[in-house]
């Protein structure tokens, strides 16, 4: 099938994208900034231009496509609402919905999508308490709630142009590496955790990967249409899912977030987490989808098993892998694709050739401070695939995992990177955004580099 996805760069955009191209679909990323989106995508999919917010499409990009799916949003809980925030927040649903439907339209009957999945939020139903609301139940109030009342109204016009049409209502998304778990999980690391409030609102959840298998089932069922609540059976209490947390991660919870502190701090966004609503996912499971994650329990156990960072890359270029491989096989090669300003050097190569076993020491500076590092070689496969591992170093675990795919008469190159910092949560607090920006910046060097050696 050939899909078209806004929001492919986000926290379940990217895992979508990955999943739908594994299962052997067609890709098409809709997005802002192509070069930027690219650099995260896998290389198997195809990117065109998009702004939401302006309602622009690029001529031609839902050309062949068969279905859509609609994730693209301004991010709520980013900061405090001023008045332009709200509107970005309004604009980047509304105004971007209306315009793909709008692309839709003029389309000839005969190449429309089959199929348009929408996204929206359990905040359509509002702040209600303890009451059990499933898809059948009435709107809210609230900016949250009007937002996604005409977000949703703005999907269900491709209805009337004959298109199945899918609005998936997402709760709160639970994951690894992003989402809502991703602010929460440093300070309880640290034993700073806490209810937030009474800790008496419900939360609404959903494991990542039950989402992006619940939107994947969506698209395959003919018989689905309408409203989904894209939710996991067992909602809890925010109290229940604290002391869950804590006690996954075996620390104690006793510093709550009080209601009026964080007023104070987010003005009305700060309804976002003292608000909640009670949502249990009816359509989904009378559809037969079966939940892998039901209860939230399981789902903090797998997502907070491994504390490393985790980044993957894709580039593909147009030369086959018996060409790019020993490109990466010379070390020396790697001062020639990290950025200048690190001062990257090569000290010493333990053997002639890297091999299995081969140690390399080099030095590099870091925000101006001399550090040393030795990588040991593992898992070497000419032509395939190695790793590097931190044998001594500035991180409490570093490894890298190179890999040459042949691809279209070329070869995609993927790097898998797995970081811990040192000193654990604390160290990931004071220094990790720092450490995810230096990362950024040498991949985006590196592709750029790599585009220019090889084409």
């Amino acid at each position: 099938m050939n899909i078209a996805v806004t929001g492919a760069t986000g926290f379940v955009g990217r895992r979508l994208t990955a999943q739908l191209l594994a299962a052997g679909h067609a890709v098409v990323a809709l997005t802002r900034a192509r070069e930027s989106a690219a650099q995260v995508l896998p290389a198997r999919c195809r990117v065109a231009t998009w702004d939401p917010e302006h309602g622009t499409v690029e001529p031609g990009a839902l050309d062949g496509a068969e279905a859509i799916v609609n994730l693209a949003g301004a991010g709520v809980a980013d900061g405090r609402w001023t008045a332009q925030r709200k509107e970005s927040i309004r604009r980047s649903r509304v105004e971007g919905t209306r315009a793909l439907v709008g692309t839709i339209a003029a389309l000839p009957a005969e190449r429309r999508p089959r199929v348009l999945l929408s996204a929206s939020a359990v905040g359509y139903y509002g702040d209600r308490g303890d009451t059990v609301l499933t898809e059948r139940s009435e709107p809210g109030s609230g900016f949250l709630s009007e937002v996604c009342q005409a977000w949703e109204r703005e999907a269900l016009a491709a209805e009337g142009l004959g298109v199945r049409t899918v609005l998936i209502r997402i709760g709160v998304v639970l994951g690894w590496g992003g989402g809502a778990l991703a602010r929460m999980l440093p300070p309880f690391r640290l034993g700073l955790g806490g209810r937030i409030g009474t800790g008496r609102q419900w939360m609404s959840w959903i494991h990542l990967d039950d989402l992006v298998a619940l939107v994947v089932f969506a698209l395959e069922h003919e018989d689905v249409r309408g409203v989904m609540n894209g939710v996991a059976p067992h909602p809890v209490t925010n109290a229940e899912f604290t002391a869950v947390l804590a006690q996954t991660l075996g620390r104690p919870a006793l510093i709550p977030l009080p209601s009026l502190a964080l007023k104070v701090a987010l003005g009305e966004m700060a309804g976002v987490l003292l608000e909640g609503q009670r949502v249990l996912p009816e359509v989904a499971e009378a559809r037969g989808f079966c939940f892998r994650h039901p209860d939230v329990a399981g789902v903090l156990v797998d997502v907070t098993r491994d504390p490393s960072t985790r980044l993957e890359m894709e580039q593909w270029v147009p030369k086959p892998p018996e060409e790019v491989f020993p490109f990466f096989a010379d070390a020396h090669n790697l001062e020639r694709i990290t950025p200048p300003f690190f001062k990257f050097k090569i000290l010493a190569i333990s053997t002639p050739a890297l091999q299995t076993g081969t140690r390399i020491d080099y030095q590099l500076s870091l925000h101006g401070v001399p550090v040393r590092w030795q990588s040991l070689i593992q898992d070497w496969e000419p032509n395939r695939s190695f790793v590097d591992t931190q044998a001594r170093g500035p991180y409490h675990r570093w490894e890298h995992t190179h890999e040459f795919e042949p691809y279209q008469g070329g070869t995609v190159i993927r790097d898998r990177v797995h970081y811990e910092l040192p000193l654990g949560a604390l160290g990931g607090l004071v220094a990790g955004r720092f450490v995810a920006k230096d990362m950024e910046t040498i991949f985006a060097f590196r592709r750029a580099k790599v585009r220019e050696i090889f084409g």
